[in-house]
């Protein structure tokens, strides 16, 4: 990208993308952009919303490739053998980690979901485990933003006998130079919106139990979610060394599900589009591959209510010069 198409980008994102704290690029592997922004550096790390949801199904893809999950149309239930399932109650007994992965899992609220009761509980992954299930279908895409995927921690930890950062340190985090250094427990709502606005913190939120939250949580840099990114397009290899294979790369970033309503496509907890798949988080975070044009595209970005499409800025002002 040449000086005078950066200045139009950065001019763009000062004046219509104000919250963005970081973007980089990568060409064919290579760095051909990198830029920070509101103070931030190369080591800031932000909280990256529903990214967060990503990683986590990549981590399930090295689970199932080291043998610790046999596939995913194994029971949920089958890895919570205490859980006691309530009379009447059998839809939950059939779902699968399919369905939790494709987002085609039912649950009990309607529209709105108890997020209070939620950050208030002691143990989210029962607090999920409870709500699933309901009147409504399996199979029909039904997007859970933070209550619901946390069952895939669960599971993580029920498997590997790790935490789930333990377990994405040692096969994910650390191969790719990537740091993810704390457990993150919140005692107040000022704590959790202070998070949120840090631009210094590593390390990914737990519940009271110790366990992850698998839709949220986690902070990153830009060129951590970049080399994710990379590692993706590259078909699971990492500096000549197998991260995880590309039969799941493959299966995750292929439309399994649609959102109707919003014209969608959904494959094992990322996004599908005609040029590839995205990570995408609350506020604009996201990580963008397209693998068409070899492409890997991060941007960062402090929450805002109503944030500006990175979709749109990607396809309108960076593609284009690329």
């Amino acid at each position: 990208m040449d000086k005078l198409k950066n200045k139009e980008l950065e001019q763009k994102i000062n004046s219509d993308y104000g919250n963005t704290t970081g973007i980089v690029i990568l060409k064919d592997g290579v760095v051909s952009y990198e830029k920070y922004f509101k103070g931030c550096t190369a080591n800031s790390r932000v909280h990256v919303y529903s990214v967060t949801k990503s990683v986590i199904s990549i981590l399930i893809g090295i689970a199932l490739d080291k043998g610790y999950i046999k596939n995913i149309d194994e029971k949920v239930l089958d890895y919570f053998p205490e859980y006691k399932v309530k009379r009447g109650e059998r839809k939950i007994q059939s779902i699968t980690l399919r369905n939790m992965l494709t987002m085609t899992a039912p649950y009990k609220y309607r529209f709105f979901p108890p997020y209070i009761k939620y950050f208030t509980s002691s143990d989210w992954v029962k607090f999920s485990l409870d709500l699933l299930g309901g009147h409504g279908k399996t199979e029909v895409f039904r997007y859970a933003p933070l209550i619901g995927p946390d069952i895939l921690s669960g599971i993580l930890v029920k498997a590997t006998g790790k935490s789930v950062l333990d377990f994405g340190a040692a096969n994910l985090f650390e191969p790719l130079g990537i740091k993810v250094e704390n457990n993150w427990l919140f005692q107040s709502k000022e704590e959790q919106l202070a998070f949120n606005r840090s631009t210094d913190i590593s390390g990914w939120v737990t519940d009271p139990m110790g366990i992850h939250a698998a839709g949220w949580g986690l902070t990153l840099t830009p060129m951590d979610m970049a080399k994710i990114g990379q590692l993706y397009l590259d078909g699971g290899m990492w500096e000549g060394k197998r991260i995880i294979s590309s039969k799941w790369i493959e299966d995750s970033t292929i439309e399994h599900s649609r959102w109707k309503k919003e014209n969608l496509s959904y494959g094992y907890l990322w996004w599908v589009n005609e040029d590839g798949y995205a990570a995408m988080g609350d506020g604009g975070n996201i990580i963008y591959v397209n693998t068409k044009k070899k492409l890997v595209i991060s941007i960062a970005a402090l929450f805002v209510p109503k944030a500006g499409d990175r979709i749109e800025l990607i396809k309108k002002f960076i593609e284009p010069v690329l």
